[in-house]
């Protein structure tokens, strides 16, 4: 008997399940579809708004509450709410230990280049967990609102984000349960919304000019037969809307003569005064004078005051548009369009500015928080083949990867990727003067490599002898129209290079295709689940063998009960390996890490002042 797919919500027969569009926002996410009138829609469920905060908060029974009832515990109990993840998907946390300070949960610094990673109560959580629950509320809420199945999902991106943080968008879209059908970038989003790119005949450039809560960013874009190229992106990940609100409050403690330091420990006041400011920020769209009181506290504020506090924040966006272009080796002149996204654009000057910039009307007729989920949306539609007017590119059917340690697959080119295509990583070794690197390739879509089917594999021969991680080997996949995958593999140091081609497709037909699909989607919990153990193992593993050899070459410059204490710690995390679950491997690396810090940093110091005397020691 054929299944038939009925919308409960429209009355309409589907011939699929419906694919939504996704904007996970840093401060914000939401969710979009096209109506049965063919018109893109943000969901609005059960009257709790379209926006759903991008928080997560953990309860003490292991509760887990997510968007507009989890940001009421920002304030209550901060640090078990974790807020603005997106910041974090696919960074290690050098990238990010400038800013540490910004977070009120804990991010683990296990001071390497691995991903890192979140601690709340006695649980880790990586960036791509924490997403997959607001992907997975997201998804609820459409299904809710929509009364049908939703298990395929378009999901968009800063343009600026690099290949390991798209994959990680993905995985937290598997983890949520859905098929990631194309990660797409946002300015290209809010374009499509606008109908700009939909006509393949046309040829534009265009600036999407992209202010939201928290970050800001442009994005020059140029479009041809209906291809979207990013020339250049420019901005700050931490400025905002939010800016605006703070020079607001900033006003008002001048202005009253408070204690600044007394009034940011008085948490609740703090929040009351940063909402009031948020509320006049938005009162300036309608009137020109904001009069308040909290307690005894005046918040009186006129659109002028309001305009010149927020100048020095507009500027740096001017800014960055500026050196964007520059960097396309584009002038104003070269412009066809300006896009508006993102809910700060709302404020008068901001366009004012922008506008004055670029010499021209800006695209603002849209609501800006929805018009990325829209175009999100709009690319999904054309995905499900129900935009006849527009040519979709051939795409590769099965995602293609490599090998890593521990038998997990790590995705190089995901699958719906145009062709032709080109993308890379970059990888090392795990041991000194390890000589040669295994390079295995794989088609599929399942987390272990056994599970997938394998391609190719070669040697890459000769590294030169140098400590674990130096070697720095790229790997890159050339996938060209007529389906050939050439892989080239060549560490950077020495130049050795290795290349070798297949044909992914042969051999397999559309139903293998499909059921490798439907496979990824059953046991997609169970994959992650064990992805992460292993992971959580290698990293152990890892751990272990830096700190022996450590210890191996530094014993001098190690007391006998650190040397004692390590050994007891390097036992436990050894232990913790065989025990199967993710969180006591991690909070062992991270009881050994904690404690052999101050000889990292001992030994530097003896470094230094030995160097000075002209003797060296062993690092």
């Amino acid at each position: 008997m054929a299944k038939v797919s009925i919308n409960l919500a429209t009355g309409s027969i589907q011939k699929e399940d419906i694919i939504v569009g996704i904007d996970l926002g840093t401060t914000n996410s939401l969710v979009a579809f096209i109506d049965p009138d063919k018109n893109p829609k943000v969901i609005n469920d059960t009257g709790k708004g379209v926006l759903v905060p991008s928080v997560v908060h953990f309860g003490p029974a292991g509760e887990i509450t997510v968007g507009n009832e989890a940001k009421n515990y920002l304030i209550t109990d901060p640090q078990n709410t974790v807020f603005s993840v997106k910041r974090l998907l696919g960074r290690s946390y050098h990238d990010i230990e400038n800013y540490k300070d910004f977070f009120s949960y804990k991010v683990i610094d296990d001071d390497t280049e691995s991903l890192v990673k979140i601690k709340v109560g006695d649980k880790f959580y990586t960036p791509i967990e924490l997403s997959g629950l607001i992907l997975k509320e997201l998804k609820e809420r459409a299904e809710h609102a929509l009364k049908t199945p939703v298990n395929r999902a378009v999901i968009t991106v800063p343009a600026y984000f690099n290949d390991s943080q798209r994959q990680a968008t993905r995985d937290a879209g598997k983890l949520a349960g859905l098929d990631v059908l194309r990660i797409v970038n946002e300015p290209t989003a809010a374009s499509l919304a606008y109908g700009i790119g939909l006509n393949p005949e046309e040829t534009k450039t265009i600036a999407v000019y992209d202010l939201g809560g928290g970050t800001f960013d442009v994005s020059i874009l140029q479009i041809q037969n209906g291809i979207f190229e990013v020339l250049s992106t420019n901005g700050d990940t931490f400025l905002g809307g939010d800016d605006f609100d703070h020079a607001i409050v900033d006003y008002w403690i001048e202005k009253n003569q408070l204690d600044k330091t007394e009034l940011l420990q008085n948490r609740e006041l703090a929040q009351e005064l940063r909402l009031k400011a948020e509320e006049a920020k938005k009162a300036f769209a309608h009137q020109s004078l904001v009069n308040d009181k909290i307690g005894n506290i005046w918040c009186t504020l006129d659109r002028n005051t309001f305009n010149e506090l927020i100048m020095p924040k507009v500027q740096q966006t001017i800014d960055s548009c500026r050196n964007a272009l520059k960097d396309a080796g584009l002038t104003i002149k070269d412009i066809d369009e300006v896009v508006m996204v993102g809910g700060s654009t709302r404020t008068a000057l901001v366009k004012k500015m922008v506008a004055e910039f670029f010499g021209r009307e800006v695209h603002d007729d849209m609501n800006p928080d929805e018009v990325v989920a829209l175009g999100a949306a709009i690319q999904a539609d054309i995905l499900a083949g129900n935009r006849t007017d527009i040519l979709l590119l051939d795409v590769t059917p099965l995602s293609l990867g490599i090998e890593t340690m521990g038998g997990l697959m790590d995705v190089i080119i995901p699958r719906n990727s145009k062709v032709p295509t080109k993308a890379g990583r970059q990888y090392t070794t795990s041991i000194d003067g390890q000589a040669n690197m295994k390079i295995a390739v794989y088609q599929g879509e399942r987390d272990l490599v056994k599970e997938n089917r394998k391609l190719a594999e070669f040697d890459l021969k000769g590294i030169p002898a140098m400590p674990a991680g130096f070697p720095k080997v790229d790997i890159n996949f050339l996938l060209n129209a007529d389906g050939i995958l050439k892989i080239q593999a060549m560490e950077l140091r020495s130049g050795v290079k290795q290349e070798v081609e297949v044909t992914p497709t042969y051999g397999i037909t559309d139903d293998q295709v499909e059921q490798m699909l439907m496979d990824s989607i059953t046991h997609a919990k169970d994959d992650v689940a064990q992805r992460m153990l292993i992971e959580a193992r290698t990293e152990g593993e890892q751990m272990i063998y830096t700190v022996e050899r450590f210890l191996q070459k530094n014993s001098d410059y190690v007391t006998i009960a650190e040397i004692g204490d390590t050994t007891k710690l390097i036992q436990a995390l050894k232990d913790s390996l065989t025990s199967g679950d993710k969180d006591l491997i991690h909070k062992s690396i991270d009881e050994l890490n904690e404690f052999t810090r101050p000889f990292a940093e001992r030994l530097m110091d003896q470094a230094i002042s030995t160097a000075m005397k002209g003797k060296s020691i062993d690092e």
